[in-house]
Order: structure tokens, then sequence, then C-alpha cells
């Protein structure tokens, strides 16, 4: 049942340890300009998915409640935190935090994680799984070759997402209509945009710390 998901976090996995190797070869100049270039890439990402939503008062609820939530509960710092102790075991001239939550977030959010994981747990499907692997590599890759080996730890937290929703996915499609789908991935690529900003050096906005508001809209469209 887990095929798809081992292989898309093996992808990720792969993808990041390449290129933080190409990383090495890089010249300073050359990987200042591969960021900003990647981060017009990670902004337009983030608007295409944000069109996808169609209930601005779903996406508003969920982006203020998940910054509530995400604010008492310290999300940001607690995987700072984990960043900084995977930087105390690899040696890695970059941030590994910011590797990481910068690609654990771009590769969990979005429909074909959800709807991928889903049809892996009902019908044993694994083919979007498979793709999104392919392209998650090649992103993994992009993304390691300019912020480092931190971007291949993305693969834990991608395994744990979709794992868990292609195990309960019997329990939980019910509640995953294509509309509640929709609002998860406006809801999620307007923190795409803000990691866009971020990598710009625009803002420095602590996008973990609204890492729930992407699953609120579960609950809000129930009402609204």
């Amino acid at each position: 049942m887990l095929i798809g998901v081992i292989v898309n976090a093996a992808a990720v996995a792969a993808g990041g340890i390449l290129g933080s190797v190409l990383h090495k070869g890089i010249p300073e100049k050359m990987n200042q300009l591969m960021m900003q270039g990647l981060s017009l890439c990670v902004l337009y990402v983030g608007i295409s998915g944000s069109l996808e939503g169609n209930n601005t008062i779903v996406v508003v609820l969920s982006i203020v409640f998940g910054a509530v939530i995400g604010e008492l509960f310290n999300l940001d710092g607690k995987l700072q935190s984990f960043g900084d102790f995977l930087q105390s075991k690899v040696k890695s001239d970059n941030p590994i935090s910011e590797g990481f939550i910068t690609c654990s977030l771009f590769v969990c959010v979005g429909a074909m994680a959800i709807v991928g994981s889903l049809q892996s747990g009902l019908t044993g499907n694994n083919e979007t799984l498979f793709t999104k692997g392919l392209i998650d590599g090649i992103i993994a890759m992009i993304m390691a070759s300019t912020m480092g080996i931190g971007v291949a730890f993305a693969a834990v937290p991608l395994f744990i997402y979709q794992g868990i929703l292609t195990v309960s996915a019997g329990a939980i499609s019910g509640y995953l209509t294509m509309d509640v789908i929709n609002e998860i991935t406006c809801t999620g690529s307007l923190l795409i945009i803000a990691i866009a900003f971020n990598m710009l050096k625009l803002t420095n906005i602590k996008t973990a710390n609204l890492l729930l508001a992407p699953f609120l809209p579960i609950l809000f469209c129930r009402f609204f």
C-alpha cells in the first residue's frame, strides 16, 4: 500500500543529496542568481495554486486560526530546533532548517499529494504518486543545489504525511471532496508564496507557524 509513498520520499531524499553535492561546485555569484530564479519559480507555483480556491472566507479563517495555533505551540521554534539538531549532526555550510522547512512545505502542499495518497490507499493505484515523485525529486535537486543538504530531510515529513493519508484513506476520503481539496491547495499555496518572498529576502514570515492552516479547510468547508 505504501510503495508510492516510499518511492516519492526516496525521490526527494535522492534529489536532495544529489543537489547538495552539486552545490559544493557552484560559485557564490551563480548560486545567488540560481536562488533568485528558484524563488521566482516557487512564487509562480504558489500563485498558480492559490487560484484553485473558490471560498475566500474558508481561506481567511484557515490562515488566521492556523497562525493562532502555530504561535501558541511555537511550531516555527520547534522546527528550527530540529533543524539545529540536524545541523549539529550533519556538516553543512547552509542552515539545514531553511532547506528542510522550505522543501517540506513545497512537496507536501498541493492536490497531487492528497489525491495520489487517496488513490493509493483506496485502489492501490500509485501512478499519481510515482509521477509526483519524479517531479519532487527534480525540484529537490534544484533546491538542494542552492539551499544544501537540509532539503533531503524533507523526505521524512513527506513520508509521514502521505503515509497517514494513504493508510487512513478509507476513513477520511468522504471528508476530502474536490471542494475541500481545492481550498487546501489554495491555502497551502499562500504559504508557498510566503516562502518565495522569504527566499527573495523581501519578508521574514514564520511560515512554519502556519503549517496547520492548509488542514483547516477540512473543518471550515463544512460550515461555509
